[in-house]
């Protein structure tokens, strides 16, 4: 699978929040070649305590390949990778009430009813049949830790759907970004965070939303300068 420019601005985006800074476990569902966990082990190098991160992949070619990403990195002591399917990872996870995570990320299969490839491997990637959202969300629910963050990157016309999806598994939305790819074009994605309130958190009542675009493009065909800003610690021409 090709790395898609919304992935790459999604991984650094959430890279510089601050809960996932603090992070000391995260949780990569779905890590395909392993781009997001090798982002976010670059900003967390510098932590004092090292942030473990975990890469769940059921697809096994692309387990093997982000495996062999890691081990290239110089953050491979600190990274492993999973090949299983969420399902049954999750329900590993909890019988044997295993560490559970601070931060949560994912850039799920979105298809639905659309035309499927011939190349079973895009399907297993890019289509929600083998994980659906609600079991997504439901294994999100029970893998992360109260006070934790989940973050998620959908296209921009299903994010009400996350968002109820999510909530209905005991998570609530406090941020999302909607993605353009210029400022006179329809939001392609949306990145959201969500956190598994503290009961603290819980009794001081609703959340407000914060709510933002960002447009990949400007008028002259060059990069935005926020998404210059958010990319240039990672693309080696910014």
């Amino acid at each position: 699978m090709k790395v898609c420019t919304d992935a790459c601005l999604f991984g650094a985006w959430v890279a510089k929040d601050e809960a996932m800074v603090k992070a000391t476990t995260i949780l990569d569902i779905g890590t395909g070649t392993g781009l997001l966990s090798l982002m976010l082990a670059q900003a967390t190098a510098t932590n004092s305590n090292p942030t473990k991160i975990t890469a769940i992949e059921i697809e096994a070619a692309a387990a093997t390949e982000a495996a062999s990403n890691f081990a290239l990195s110089p953050w491979a002591s600190t990274m492993q990778v999973v090949n299983s399917s969420l399902q049954d990872y999750g329900a590993s996870v909890v019988s044997s009430n295993e560490q559970k995570f601070d931060c949560i990320i994912t850039n799920p299969p979105f298809y639905e009813g659309d035309l499927k490839s011939p190349d079973e491997k895009k399907n297993m990637a890019s289509h929600s049949v083998g994980l659906p959202w609600s079991e997504l969300t439901e294994h999100v629910g029970k893998l992360i830790n109260e006070g934790g963050s989940y973050y998620v990157l959908i296209p921009a016309l299903r994010s009400y759907t996350m968002q109820k999806l999510t909530e209905a598994n005991g998570l609530q939305l406090v941020e999302e970004v909607l993605v353009h790819n210029t400022s006179k074009t329809l939001p392609i994605r949306a990145m959201q965070k969500f956190i598994k309130p503290t009961p603290s958190e819980k009794a001081q009542g609703p959340i407000v939303v914060k709510r933002s675009k960002i447009f990949i493009k400007n008028a002259n065909n060059k990069y935005e300068s926020l998404f210059t800003e958010l990319l240039h610690g990672y693309y080696l021409h910014l």
